[in-house]
């Protein structure tokens, strides 16, 4: 009885394993046109147009901190806002780094015009 049971422990152990394999294989790369669409909605305010970031802006935020969960999807989605950043002319920068607070979505990490991505 007590080698049938770890008998199904290891094929339950060996399941979970392949399971996360292709799940994690499955898994989309951040991509910047992902970035792109999430923010869009937080142009007005970070250029100073609007007050305050509109609440698609926010969810926005909320929805690129969701994704980007390991390191390389952090780098990969600084360098899309970055790229992004570089286009838009009127950026206030006190506007940029305040955002994560303004929509109550804190970020382990600040962001800025200036931040290095490699990091």
């Amino acid at each position: 009885m007590l080698a049938r049971v770890v008998r199904l422990m290891r094929n339950k152990e060996t399941n979970e394993l392949v399971a996360m394999k292709y799940i994690e294989r499955g898994r989309k790369a951040i991509n910047c046109v992902d970035v792109d669409v999430a923010l869009r909605q937080c142009v007005p305010y970070i250029t100073g147009q609007a007050p305050n970031p509109a609440k698609g802006c926010c969810d926005g935020i909320g929805h690129i901190k969701s994704i980007a969960t390991t390191k390389a999807d952090r780098q990969a989605a600084c360098g899309c806002m970055k790229a992004a950043a570089s286009h838009l002319p009127g950026i206030v920068d006190s506007a940029v780094t305040a955002l994560p607070a303004k929509c109550n979505v804190p970020l382990p990490y600040p962001i800025s015009a200036s931040v290095d991505c490699s990091k």
